[in-house]
């Protein structure tokens, strides 16, 4: 007649086995507190090691203790600690955030290899080591909770750098990492569902227009930058006046980030004669924050990138822009009163990508194929940049005015028996 074992009998068979099989050498088992704890020594160990199940998790520690009757005794307050840890919520639960960390990293730069850059895939080694291993590292996954995630916010509000909060958008890439890091550990059973790490009380964020040049500020600005080129003779100064005047004509009407822009060779754009507008523009090969990607530009790119041809005389596989001239663009456009927008927002290199895509939305441009020319979503063009340009919205629909009707006349119709 065969013995039915209950769950927790089956666990602690499991574990028995698992004890008593230590390399080739049998180990010596003991039980305290009604089989509770167990404790053993590993082979070529004098000392006693102890372990214990507690809700659905084995834990392990060393007694440190040669003596049988010492070891019971630390076991015995090992556990009850043990027990009063997670009385109070403090109990490690699951694998470590750490361990878990690590395995992320070891599988995420192999997966995405070729599809993220490498400065975003160094982005989240950055996260993992400046904040979240610190923070969670020593804790269990599946002891991170919404309330742990909320109070690691907190934390990081508290503790930023130089006594400055971090922004929203540090905060939320910071989350990001979280979430693939947990990611991991559910795909490997570790964890058995994601936390929510939605942000509490938030509400809808209002619509900001990214700080962007208009069509007369735009004017302005190339205005300077080109009669600075003409009034200065020292040539170093020149050269460096004239890379930043083509650098900006370049940026508006590519549509380029900066970044990309940086990454850019002269081998990576060729000049040809568009058969869809029968115009000369480049098609430029892009690299960046999303991969390889593609560009067509307007055609008031084409003369600024000819004349960085024969500026620099380069080779093939020469940077583009060897310089951003960072401090220089943002001096010029301080001198002239642009630095800042009317909502007081700084204005970088990064604002000639806002102005090329208000611009050409302003110009009744297809949205969908200024998203795929700029290598970005609808959805972030119309929520950052179509909400706020006057031209996309049609008057004559929100003006239209349905015209009265008159009342409905009713026709009897005449039966043969009246």
């Amino acid at each position: 007649m065969g013995v039915l074992l209950s769950r927790t009998h089956l666990t602690q068979f499991a574990v028995y086995v698992r004890l008593w099989y230590i390399g080739d050498i049998m180990a010596t088992i003991h039980t305290i507190l009604g089989d509770k704890v167990r404790l053993y020594r590993r082979p070529n160990s004098s000392k006693w090691q102890c372990s214990a199940s507690l809700n659905g998790t084995e834990h392990r520690a060393s007694t440190r203790a040669e003596s049988l009757s010492r070891a019971k005794d630390v076991a015995e307050d090992w556990y009850f600690n043990l027990c009063n840890m997670s009385r109070q919520g403090e109990l490690q639960s699951g694998k470590r955030f750490s361990i878990v960390a690590e395995q992320f990293w070891k599988e995420y730069p192999i997966i995405t290899e070729g599809e993220r850059s490498p400065i975003y895939v160094a982005m989240h080694r950055e996260r993992l080591d400046r904040y979240l291993i610190p923070y969670f590292g020593k804790k269990g996954v599946k002891s991170i909770t919404a309330g742990t995630i909320q109070e690691y916010r907190i934390w990081r509000r508290d503790n930023g750098k130089s006594g400055k909060p971090p922004s929203r958008s540090t905060l939320h890439q910071e989350i990001v990492t979280l979430r693939q890091v947990l990611k991991t550990a559910l795909r490997h059973n570790w964890l058995d569902s994601l936390p929510d790490m939605s942000t509490p009380y938030k509400t809808t964020g209002k619509l900001e227009h990214r700080p962007w040049f208009s069509p007369e500020e735009y004017k302005k600005l190339y205005t300077t930058t080109r009669k600075r080129c003409q009034n200065i003779r020292s040539k170093h100064h020149r050269w460096a006046n004239e890379q930043l005047h083509d650098l900006i004509l370049f940026l508006a009407n590519t549509g380029m980030r900066p970044d990309e822009a940086r990454n850019l060779e002269f081998r990576d754009i060729d000049i040809v004669e568009d058969a869809d507008t029968n115009e000369t523009i480049l098609i430029i090969e892009v690299r960046g924050k999303r991969g390889v990607g593609y560009c067509k530009s307007m055609p008031g790119a084409v003369i600024p990138f000819q004349r960085l041809i024969k500026r620099n005389n380069p080779k093939s596989t020469d940077p583009v822009f060897p310089k951003m001239q960072n401090r220089l663009f943002s001096r010029v456009i301080e001198q002239e009163g642009l630095l800042l927008n009317r909502d007081g927002k700084r204005r970088t290199l990064y604002s000639l990508r806002h102005t090329y895509i208000s611009m050409r939305l302003m110009e009744g441009a297809d949205i969908y194929q200024i998203a795929k020319n700029c290598r970005t979503s609808v959805e972030i063009i119309e929520k950052h940049y179509a909400a706020h340009i006057q031209n996309r919205i049609n008057a004559a629909s929100i003006n239209m005015r349905r015209p009265e009707s008159g009342k409905s006349k009713i026709i009897t119709p005449t039966y043969s028996d009246n």
